[in-house]
Protein backbone atom coordinates (compact mmCIF):
# COMPACT_ATOMS: atom_id res chain seq x y z
CA UNK A 1 0.00 0.00 0.00
CA UNK A 2 2.64 2.52 1.04
CA UNK A 3 4.63 1.78 -2.38
CA UNK A 4 1.13 2.56 -4.36
CA UNK A 5 0.49 5.76 -2.60
CA UNK A 6 4.25 6.59 -2.68
CA UNK A 7 3.56 6.05 -6.75
CA UNK A 8 0.31 7.99 -6.48
CA UNK A 9 1.66 10.76 -5.16
CA UNK A 10 4.85 10.95 -7.81
CA UNK A 11 2.47 10.92 -10.84
CA UNK A 12 -0.51 12.48 -9.95
CA UNK A 13 0.62 14.74 -6.92
CA UNK A 14 -1.21 15.17 -3.73
CA UNK A 15 -0.20 15.68 -0.01
CA UNK A 16 1.64 13.67 2.02
CA UNK A 17 -0.74 14.38 4.82
CA UNK A 18 -1.32 9.65 5.55
CA UNK A 19 2.98 9.44 6.33
CA UNK A 20 3.16 12.82 7.86
CA UNK A 21 0.51 11.56 10.86
CA UNK A 22 2.11 7.99 10.87
CA UNK A 23 5.13 9.76 11.93
CA UNK A 24 4.29 12.48 13.63
CA UNK A 25 5.77 13.96 17.58
CA UNK A 26 3.20 13.28 20.52
CA UNK A 27 3.42 16.33 22.77
CA UNK A 28 6.27 14.67 24.37
CA UNK A 29 8.91 14.55 21.45
CA UNK A 30 8.90 18.45 21.70
CA UNK A 31 12.17 18.67 23.84
CA UNK A 32 14.13 17.17 20.96
CA UNK A 33 12.43 19.15 18.27
CA UNK A 34 15.21 22.26 19.23
CA UNK A 35 18.24 20.08 18.74
CA UNK A 36 17.37 17.15 15.97
CA UNK A 37 14.36 18.76 14.15
CA UNK A 38 13.38 21.58 12.17
CA UNK A 39 9.83 22.76 13.82
CA UNK A 40 6.67 22.98 11.90
CA UNK A 41 6.58 25.77 9.75
CA UNK A 42 3.84 28.29 10.79
CA UNK A 43 4.26 30.94 7.68
CA UNK A 44 3.52 28.71 4.70
CA UNK A 45 0.00 26.97 3.62
CA UNK A 46 0.20 23.01 3.64
CA UNK A 47 0.14 22.84 -0.07
CA UNK A 48 2.94 24.79 -0.42
CA UNK A 49 4.91 22.24 1.67
CA UNK A 50 7.04 19.17 -0.34
CA UNK A 51 6.54 15.80 0.42
CA UNK A 52 11.23 15.92 0.62
CA UNK A 53 10.47 18.80 3.50
CA UNK A 54 8.08 16.81 5.67
CA UNK A 55 9.76 14.17 5.49
CA UNK A 56 12.95 15.84 6.75
CA UNK A 57 10.92 17.28 9.27
CA UNK A 58 10.25 13.74 10.77
CA UNK A 59 13.36 12.40 9.90
CA UNK A 60 16.61 14.65 10.37
CA UNK A 61 19.84 13.45 8.76
CA UNK A 62 22.89 14.12 10.57
CA UNK A 63 25.55 16.04 9.09
CA UNK A 64 29.24 14.76 8.89
CA UNK A 65 31.36 16.66 11.05
CA UNK A 66 34.04 18.73 9.79
CA UNK A 67 37.54 17.42 11.13
CA UNK A 68 40.01 20.13 11.72
CA UNK A 69 43.32 18.84 10.25
CA UNK A 70 45.36 17.99 13.04
CA UNK A 71 47.73 19.81 12.06
CA UNK A 72 49.27 21.76 8.50
CA UNK A 73 50.43 20.01 5.93
CA UNK A 74 53.61 22.03 4.28
CA UNK A 75 55.99 19.73 3.16
CA UNK A 76 55.19 18.15 -0.19
CA UNK A 77 57.59 15.80 -1.73
CA UNK A 78 59.92 18.22 -3.68
CA UNK A 79 60.52 20.36 -0.18
CA UNK A 80 61.47 16.85 2.00
CA UNK A 81 63.51 15.29 -0.80
CA UNK A 82 67.32 15.68 -0.54
CA UNK A 83 70.16 13.54 0.66
CA UNK A 84 69.42 10.70 3.11
CA UNK A 85 69.29 12.43 6.70
CA UNK A 86 68.66 9.18 8.59
CA UNK A 87 69.06 5.57 8.39
CA UNK A 88 65.87 3.85 6.89
CA UNK A 89 64.71 6.84 5.55
CA UNK A 90 62.12 6.34 2.22
CA UNK A 91 63.70 6.64 -0.94
CA UNK A 92 62.20 9.87 -3.30
CA UNK A 93 60.35 7.87 -6.28
CA UNK A 94 60.59 10.85 -8.65
CA UNK A 95 64.57 11.10 -7.66
CA UNK A 96 66.70 8.12 -7.43
CA UNK A 97 69.78 9.39 -5.46
CA UNK A 98 67.09 11.52 -2.92
CA UNK A 99 65.31 10.34 0.19
CA UNK A 100 62.24 11.66 1.92
CA UNK A 101 62.81 13.54 5.48
CA UNK A 102 59.46 13.00 7.49
CA UNK A 103 60.46 14.04 10.10
CA UNK A 104 60.23 17.50 9.91
CA UNK A 105 56.50 17.89 11.32
CA UNK A 106 57.01 16.07 14.80
CA UNK A 107 55.39 18.58 17.80
CA UNK A 108 57.45 18.90 20.81
CA UNK A 109 55.08 21.21 22.60
CA UNK A 110 52.50 18.06 22.11
CA UNK A 111 54.71 15.28 23.15
CA UNK A 112 55.69 18.01 26.69
CA UNK A 113 52.00 17.47 26.73
CA UNK A 114 51.54 14.21 27.53
CA UNK A 115 54.46 13.75 29.12
CA UNK A 116 55.87 11.41 25.79
CA UNK A 117 58.94 10.23 25.16
CA UNK A 118 60.89 12.19 22.06
CA UNK A 119 61.74 9.92 19.07
CA UNK A 120 62.74 11.57 15.76
CA UNK A 121 64.25 8.94 13.50
CA UNK A 122 64.13 5.38 13.11
CA UNK A 123 67.48 4.93 15.29
CA UNK A 124 66.12 6.61 18.07
CA UNK A 125 62.80 4.20 18.05
CA UNK A 126 64.97 1.13 17.91
CA UNK A 127 67.30 2.82 20.97
CA UNK A 128 64.16 3.40 22.56
CA UNK A 129 63.19 0.03 22.48
CA UNK A 130 66.49 -1.68 23.26
CA UNK A 131 67.03 -2.90 19.78
CA UNK A 132 69.09 -3.29 16.90
CA UNK A 133 68.08 -0.77 14.19
CA UNK A 134 67.80 -4.12 11.85
CA UNK A 135 65.49 -5.76 14.50
CA UNK A 136 63.14 -3.08 14.02
CA UNK A 137 63.01 -3.22 10.20
CA UNK A 138 62.45 -6.64 10.70
CA UNK A 139 59.77 -6.89 13.76
CA UNK A 140 57.69 -4.10 10.79
CA UNK A 141 58.53 -6.21 7.61
CA UNK A 142 60.25 -3.65 6.33
CA UNK A 143 62.58 -6.37 4.11
CA UNK A 144 59.68 -8.50 3.31
CA UNK A 145 58.30 -7.94 -0.61
CA UNK A 146 55.04 -6.39 -0.06
CA UNK A 147 56.02 -5.37 3.22
CA UNK A 148 54.00 -8.30 4.93
CA UNK A 149 55.15 -11.98 6.19
CA UNK A 150 55.76 -14.06 3.27
CA UNK A 151 54.21 -16.87 5.04
CA UNK A 152 52.65 -18.17 8.55
CA UNK A 153 55.79 -19.63 10.10
CA UNK A 154 58.01 -16.69 9.02
CA UNK A 155 55.24 -13.62 10.56
CA UNK A 156 55.77 -12.89 14.17
CA UNK A 157 52.35 -13.45 15.34
CA UNK A 158 50.86 -17.10 16.02
CA UNK A 159 47.39 -17.37 14.19
CA UNK A 160 44.46 -19.58 15.29
CA UNK A 161 40.85 -19.22 14.70
CA UNK A 162 38.29 -19.26 17.46
CA UNK A 163 34.55 -20.05 16.69
CA UNK A 164 31.81 -17.73 17.56
CA UNK A 165 29.05 -18.09 20.01
CA UNK A 166 26.93 -15.82 17.26
CA UNK A 167 28.13 -17.89 14.09
CA UNK A 168 31.62 -17.26 12.33
CA UNK A 169 34.77 -17.09 13.10
CA UNK A 170 37.19 -14.80 15.02
CA UNK A 171 41.40 -14.65 14.44
CA UNK A 172 43.35 -14.39 17.48
CA UNK A 173 46.89 -13.01 16.72
CA UNK A 174 49.33 -13.76 19.51
CA UNK A 175 53.14 -11.74 19.18
CA UNK A 176 55.83 -13.27 19.25
CA UNK A 177 58.23 -12.68 22.72
CA UNK A 178 60.51 -9.36 20.88
CA UNK A 179 57.06 -8.03 19.23
CA UNK A 180 55.28 -8.16 22.64
CA UNK A 181 57.82 -6.83 24.45
CA UNK A 182 58.04 -3.77 22.13
CA UNK A 183 53.90 -3.55 21.87
CA UNK A 184 53.92 -3.51 25.86
CA UNK A 185 56.40 -0.99 25.82
CA UNK A 186 54.32 1.59 23.64
CA UNK A 187 51.47 0.67 25.29
CA UNK A 188 53.13 1.47 29.17
CA UNK A 189 55.04 4.88 27.90
CA UNK A 190 52.82 5.95 25.23
CA UNK A 191 49.16 4.73 24.87
CA UNK A 192 48.14 4.49 28.48
CA UNK A 193 49.12 8.32 29.22
CA UNK A 194 46.46 9.61 26.64
CA UNK A 195 42.97 9.02 28.23
CA UNK A 196 40.17 7.99 26.20
CA UNK A 197 36.64 9.36 26.26
CA UNK A 198 34.73 9.01 29.59
CA UNK A 199 32.49 6.93 28.31
CA UNK A 200 34.53 3.96 27.27
CA UNK A 201 34.99 1.52 30.05
CA UNK A 202 36.99 -1.25 28.32
CA UNK A 203 40.37 -1.95 29.37
CA UNK A 204 41.14 1.18 31.32
CA UNK A 205 42.61 1.52 34.68
CA UNK A 206 39.53 1.91 37.35
CA UNK A 207 36.94 0.49 35.05
CA UNK A 208 34.83 -2.67 34.46
CA UNK A 209 32.32 -4.26 33.48
CA UNK A 210 30.60 -3.10 36.63
CA UNK A 211 31.47 0.50 36.02
CA UNK A 212 30.04 0.20 32.84
CA UNK A 213 26.49 -1.26 33.69
CA UNK A 214 26.27 1.16 36.68
CA UNK A 215 24.36 4.09 34.45
CA UNK A 216 21.46 1.65 33.14
CA UNK A 217 20.73 0.55 36.40
CA UNK A 218 16.48 0.90 36.62
CA UNK A 219 15.88 2.23 32.97
CA UNK A 220 12.67 1.71 31.37
CA UNK A 221 14.50 0.32 28.07
CA UNK A 222 17.64 -1.03 27.45
CA UNK A 223 19.28 -0.86 24.10
CA UNK A 224 22.20 -2.84 23.11
CA UNK A 225 23.85 -2.42 19.64
CA UNK A 226 27.30 -4.56 18.81
CA UNK A 227 29.66 -3.50 16.48
CA UNK A 228 31.08 -6.11 13.86
CA UNK A 229 34.94 -6.99 13.81
CA UNK A 230 35.81 -4.14 15.65
CA UNK A 231 39.42 -4.35 16.07
CA UNK A 232 39.81 -5.47 12.54
CA UNK A 233 38.26 -2.71 10.97
CA UNK A 234 40.77 -0.33 12.34
CA UNK A 235 43.31 0.13 9.57
CA UNK A 236 46.43 0.99 9.39
CA UNK A 237 45.76 5.05 8.28
CA UNK A 238 43.72 5.56 11.21
CA UNK A 239 46.56 4.08 13.74
CA UNK A 240 49.30 6.30 12.01
CA UNK A 241 46.72 9.16 12.64
CA UNK A 242 46.29 8.29 16.36
CA UNK A 243 50.28 8.72 16.58
CA UNK A 244 50.16 11.98 14.34
CA UNK A 245 47.81 13.30 16.24
CA UNK A 246 49.72 13.15 19.56
CA UNK A 247 52.73 14.38 18.47
CA UNK A 248 55.33 12.37 16.57
CA UNK A 249 56.12 12.89 12.85
CA UNK A 250 55.32 11.00 9.92
CA UNK A 251 58.07 8.97 9.86
CA UNK A 252 57.84 7.93 13.43
CA UNK A 253 54.22 7.66 12.93
CA UNK A 254 54.60 5.27 10.78
CA UNK A 255 57.36 2.94 12.37
CA UNK A 256 54.70 3.09 16.07
CA UNK A 257 51.67 1.92 13.52
CA UNK A 258 53.44 -0.97 12.11
CA UNK A 259 54.70 -2.56 15.40
CA UNK A 260 50.90 -2.20 16.51
CA UNK A 261 49.32 -3.19 13.50
CA UNK A 262 49.01 -6.69 11.57
CA UNK A 263 49.33 -7.65 8.58
CA UNK A 264 48.46 -11.15 7.41
CA UNK A 265 50.25 -13.73 5.13
CA UNK A 266 48.75 -14.41 1.94
CA UNK A 267 48.76 -18.04 2.04
CA UNK A 268 46.89 -18.18 5.25
CA UNK A 269 44.26 -20.41 5.63
CA UNK A 270 40.85 -19.46 6.45
CA UNK A 271 38.15 -21.43 8.02
CA UNK A 272 35.92 -23.59 5.07
CA UNK A 273 38.01 -20.83 2.94
CA UNK A 274 35.65 -18.26 3.26
CA UNK A 275 36.58 -14.89 0.51
CA UNK A 276 35.37 -12.47 2.69
CA UNK A 277 37.42 -13.04 5.65
CA UNK A 278 40.44 -12.99 3.37
CA UNK A 279 39.55 -9.66 2.19
CA UNK A 280 38.38 -8.33 5.45
CA UNK A 281 42.12 -9.72 7.17
CA UNK A 282 44.09 -8.32 4.56
CA UNK A 283 44.68 -4.73 4.78
CA UNK A 284 46.72 -4.01 7.83
CA UNK A 285 44.73 -4.09 11.10
CA UNK A 286 44.57 -4.21 14.85
CA UNK A 287 45.09 -8.01 15.67
CA UNK A 288 42.99 -8.95 18.53
CA UNK A 289 45.63 -10.88 21.15
CA UNK A 290 48.26 -7.74 21.22
CA UNK A 291 48.11 -5.58 24.10
CA UNK A 292 47.93 -2.24 22.46
CA UNK A 293 45.03 -3.19 20.67
CA UNK A 294 42.43 -1.86 23.09
CA UNK A 295 44.13 1.20 24.51
CA UNK A 296 44.29 2.18 20.20
CA UNK A 297 41.34 1.25 19.25
CA UNK A 298 39.33 3.14 22.69
CA UNK A 299 40.97 6.05 20.98
CA UNK A 300 40.23 5.69 17.38
CA UNK A 301 36.72 5.29 18.77
CA UNK A 302 36.79 8.70 20.45
CA UNK A 303 35.20 10.41 17.77
CA UNK A 304 32.45 8.18 17.87
CA UNK A 305 32.21 7.90 21.60
CA UNK A 306 31.92 11.78 21.53
CA UNK A 307 29.09 11.91 18.74
CA UNK A 308 27.11 9.35 20.57
CA UNK A 309 26.86 10.96 23.55
CA UNK A 310 25.75 13.45 22.26
CA UNK A 311 22.89 12.40 20.77
CA UNK A 312 21.66 10.16 24.01
CA UNK A 313 22.15 13.21 26.02
CA UNK A 314 19.65 15.11 23.84
CA UNK A 315 17.66 12.22 24.18
CA UNK A 316 18.12 12.49 28.08
CA UNK A 317 20.01 8.77 27.98
CA UNK A 318 22.92 7.27 29.17
CA UNK A 319 25.46 5.60 26.83
CA UNK A 320 28.45 3.17 27.38
CA UNK A 321 30.69 1.43 25.32
CA UNK A 322 32.64 -1.81 26.36
CA UNK A 323 34.99 -2.45 23.90
CA UNK A 324 32.47 -3.32 20.93
CA UNK A 325 29.46 -3.53 23.17
CA UNK A 326 27.26 -0.07 23.08
CA UNK A 327 25.15 0.13 25.31
CA UNK A 328 21.91 3.14 25.54
CA UNK A 329 19.16 3.43 28.43
CA UNK A 330 16.88 6.01 29.33
CA UNK A 331 13.30 7.04 30.44
CA UNK A 332 10.05 6.42 29.29
CA UNK A 333 10.13 9.38 27.04
CA UNK A 334 13.29 7.84 25.21
CA UNK A 335 11.36 4.16 25.19
CA UNK A 336 9.01 6.36 22.59
CA UNK A 337 11.79 8.16 20.90
CA UNK A 338 14.08 4.71 19.34
CA UNK A 339 12.31 4.76 16.61
CA UNK A 340 14.24 8.32 15.76
CA UNK A 341 17.09 7.23 17.87
CA UNK A 342 18.21 4.17 16.59
CA UNK A 343 18.60 5.52 12.97
CA UNK A 344 20.33 8.02 13.97
CA UNK A 345 22.98 6.22 16.03
CA UNK A 346 23.53 4.21 12.87
CA UNK A 347 24.36 6.89 10.72
CA UNK A 348 26.80 7.85 13.30
CA UNK A 349 28.60 4.60 13.63
CA UNK A 350 28.59 4.37 9.46
CA UNK A 351 30.04 8.10 9.42
CA UNK A 352 33.02 6.95 11.86
CA UNK A 353 33.73 3.82 9.61
CA UNK A 354 32.27 1.20 11.84
CA UNK A 355 30.01 -1.45 11.53
CA UNK A 356 26.72 -2.42 13.07
CA UNK A 357 26.16 -5.90 13.68
CA UNK A 358 22.31 -6.22 13.03
CA UNK A 359 21.93 -9.83 14.27
CA UNK A 360 22.97 -8.51 17.87
CA UNK A 361 20.91 -5.60 18.32
CA UNK A 362 18.43 -5.61 21.79
CA UNK A 363 15.95 -3.70 22.86
CA UNK A 364 15.36 -4.96 26.29
CA UNK A 365 12.39 -3.43 28.92
CA UNK A 366 11.85 -3.72 32.47
CA UNK A 367 10.08 -6.91 32.11
CA UNK A 368 12.71 -9.04 30.82
CA UNK A 369 16.55 -9.09 32.85
CA UNK A 370 18.19 -6.42 31.70
CA UNK A 371 21.69 -7.22 31.34
CA UNK A 372 24.90 -4.85 30.70
CA UNK A 373 28.08 -6.86 29.72
CA UNK A 374 27.13 -9.87 32.05
CA UNK A 375 25.81 -7.54 34.83
CA UNK A 376 21.98 -7.57 35.75
CA UNK A 377 20.96 -3.93 36.10
CA UNK A 378 16.97 -4.04 36.27
CA UNK A 379 16.95 -2.45 39.68
CA UNK A 380 21.00 -3.10 40.90
CA UNK A 381 23.62 -4.36 39.86
CA UNK A 382 23.69 -7.77 40.73
CA UNK A 383 25.08 -11.12 39.26
CA UNK A 384 22.73 -13.21 36.63
CA UNK A 385 20.97 -15.92 38.89
CA UNK A 386 21.94 -18.98 36.27
CA UNK A 387 25.73 -18.07 36.91
CA UNK A 388 25.49 -17.94 40.71
CA UNK A 389 24.12 -21.25 40.33
CA UNK A 390 26.29 -22.50 38.32
CA UNK A 391 29.50 -20.86 40.11
CA UNK A 392 27.68 -22.47 43.68
CA UNK A 393 27.71 -25.99 42.47
CA UNK A 394 31.23 -25.93 40.90
CA UNK A 395 32.52 -24.78 44.59
CA UNK A 396 30.32 -27.97 46.57
CA UNK A 397 31.43 -30.21 43.70
CA UNK A 398 35.17 -28.55 44.32
CA UNK A 399 34.93 -29.66 47.89
CA UNK A 400 33.45 -33.26 47.17
CA UNK A 401 35.38 -34.61 44.44
CA UNK A 402 38.67 -31.97 44.63
CA UNK A 403 39.09 -28.99 42.30
CA UNK A 404 41.06 -31.25 39.78
CA UNK A 405 38.22 -32.58 38.87
CA UNK A 406 36.21 -29.03 37.85
CA UNK A 407 39.01 -27.67 36.51
CA UNK A 408 37.61 -28.38 32.73
CA UNK A 409 39.28 -25.69 31.23
CA UNK A 410 42.98 -26.80 32.67
CA UNK A 411 43.54 -23.28 34.60
CA UNK A 412 46.89 -22.70 35.39
CA UNK A 413 46.20 -21.28 38.76
CA UNK A 414 43.09 -22.44 39.16
CA UNK A 415 42.82 -21.37 43.08
CA UNK A 416 43.01 -18.24 42.08
CA UNK A 417 40.66 -17.97 39.20
CA UNK A 418 38.20 -19.05 41.69
CA UNK A 419 38.88 -16.54 43.97
CA UNK A 420 38.75 -13.68 41.48
CA UNK A 421 35.19 -15.25 40.61
CA UNK A 422 33.79 -15.13 43.97
CA UNK A 423 35.80 -11.32 44.24
CA UNK A 424 33.28 -10.29 41.44
CA UNK A 425 30.11 -11.56 42.98
CA UNK A 426 31.14 -10.15 45.93
CA UNK A 427 31.33 -6.65 43.99
CA UNK A 428 28.25 -7.29 42.91
CA UNK A 429 26.10 -8.77 45.98
CA UNK A 430 28.11 -8.95 49.32
CA UNK A 431 25.93 -10.90 50.90
CA UNK A 432 25.92 -14.28 47.90
CA UNK A 433 29.52 -13.23 47.44
CA UNK A 434 30.12 -14.67 51.12
CA UNK A 435 27.75 -17.26 50.80
CA UNK A 436 30.07 -18.82 48.16
CA UNK A 437 33.47 -17.67 50.11
CA UNK A 438 32.33 -19.71 52.75
CA UNK A 439 32.32 -22.92 50.74
CA UNK A 440 35.39 -22.11 48.98
CA UNK A 441 36.91 -22.28 52.70
CA UNK A 442 36.64 -26.15 52.61
CA UNK A 443 38.54 -26.54 49.71
CA UNK A 444 41.18 -28.98 50.27
CA UNK A 445 43.72 -27.66 48.08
Amino acid sequence: MRFLEFLKRLFFGGSAQSTADKYSRTPDDTRFQSTLAPTEPETHPESQISDHVKREQHWPVLVPLRRKRIRQTTHNGEETAGPKKYALALPYIMSPDSYLDLTQDVQPELLNNWDLPHIVTPADLADWLQISLGQLGWLTDRFSEGKRPIDARKAHYRYSWKEKRSGGYRLIESPLPMLRQAQEQILDEILEQIPPHAAAHGFRTGRSIVTNAEPHVGQAVLVKLDLDNFYTRVRFSRVVAIFRSLGYSREISLWLARLTTSAIPGNLQFPGGQPKLFSLFLPRHLPQGASTSPALANLVAFSLDVRLSGLAKSFNANYTRYGDDLTISGDERFRHSLRLFIPLARQIIRQERFVLNAKKKKIIRPMSQQRVTGVVVNEKTNIPRKEYDRLKATLHNCVRFGPESQNHDQHEHYQAHLRGRIAFVQQLNPHRGEKLLAIYRKINW
